[in-house]
């Protein structure tokens, strides 16, 4: 094929998917339940001077790694294989659904990511130790994150809070929705795997913010 309408076909794919998002609104990323780790934890599961390993990037820097752990509950329900992310944090967190809370019997408040404070407890589990932590769990928060030229598109700015719309086979509105706002951020809006399954979304769907 001519390399001028290779080029061509390629630009006029780029241009129809810009389109789409633009018509369509903003792109859903469905979250599973997954760990973050400080450096001491993470040695501490995983043996001394241990580094992650990148499975699959995701934005930013953030990537899903290769290692993975096991949950236990103050109750000793537990789940196996809860994905790390990386890069390691300053401290540790869970995330999970409240359907994982049930099966864990644990009562994860619903938090933006990082406010640990009264979050509820959880044992980790590693191939070369465990690390048990008093607050660490929670639910996250509904929450869009945005290049700060998208946030100039859509009239807001970091930690507002919108309204969100999907328009499927079963129509939902989500209320009070944290925008985060980042440089190296993709505009994408991350739900629990609870709230895709109860709404029929699935990762690359579309919402559209409603009018502040």
């Amino acid at each position: 094929m001519d390399k001028n309408l290779e080029s061509l076909i390629a630009k006029t794919v780029v241009d129809i998917l810009k389109q789409k998002e633009a018509s369509e609104g903003i792109k859903v990323g469905v979250s599973a339940r997954h760990v973050h780790l400080s450096q001491a934890d993470l040695e501490t599961l995983f043996g001394e001077g241990h580094k992650l390993t990148p499975k699959k990037m995701l934005m930013g820097d953030q990537f899903a790694a290769e290692e993975c752990v096991t949950l236990v509950s103050p109750s000793l329900r537990t789940i196996e294989g809860v994905r790390v992310l990386g890069p390691v944090r300053k401290e540790s967190q869970v995330e999970i659904s409240r359907t994982d809370a049930f099966k864990l019997k644990v009562s994860p408040p619903v938090r933006p990511s990082g406010e640990l404070k009264g979050s509820a407890p959880m044992a980790l589990v590693g191939p070369k130790g465990s690390v048990f932590l008093n607050e660490c769990c929670i639910i996250a928060n509904r929450h869009i994150h945005m290049t700060p030229a998208d946030a100039a598109k859509y009239n807001v700015k970091d930690n507002d809070i919108v309204d969100v719309e999907i328009e499927n086979s079963k129509p939902t509105r989500f209320y009070n929705v944290q925008v985060r706002v980042r440089e190296d951020f993709n505009t994408e809006m991350h739900i629990d795997t609870d709230d895709a399954n109860a709404c029929a979304i699935k990762t690359g769907d579309y919402v559209r913010i409603l009018n502040k």
